[in-house]
């Protein structure tokens, strides 16, 4: 089981099963909201994910593309979750995890369009 949550603890979450696909993603949006070069995302099916912070309340989403949402907490602003790029799984920052030293990205997507000077994992063939 992992679970996991925002900078002040309002937004909770709780994965039930193992995860899928630790990656990198250097695409401008995740640059953008992070404000890195970076974001380091793993999956969970979404029928064994929960939220279970106060209210079970979700994250607020910001639609960066039809149907593709990215979860910020409204009061910290932690970046949290991503929903719609796989049908069926629901996506989390890894440094969002409690404890997430387990998983280590073994892809990069939009690895073309990471800062020159940030070193890219080279078995994505993104």
């Amino acid at each position: 089981m992992y679970e996991g949550g925002c900078r002040c603890g309002k937004i909770r979450y709780r994965a039930q099963a193992t995860p899928i696909w630790p990656h990198l993603c250097s695409c401008r949006d995740c640059q953008h909201l992070s404000g890195g070069p970076a974001m380091a995302w793993i999956d969970f099916p979404a029928a064994t994910f929960a939220w279970t912070g106060e209210g079970n309340a979700e994250p607020q989403w910001f639609y960066t593309f039809q149907g593709i949402g990215r979860g910020f907490c409204p009061t910290c602003g932690s970046t949290l979750a991503s929903k719609g790029d796989v049908e069926g799984e629901v996506g989390v920052t890894i440094a969002s995890l409690d404890n997430g030293d387990d998983l280590v990205p073994v892809d990069h997507s939009f690895k073309h369009d990471a800062a020159p000077w940030f070193p890219t994992i080279d078995t994505t063939p993104h």
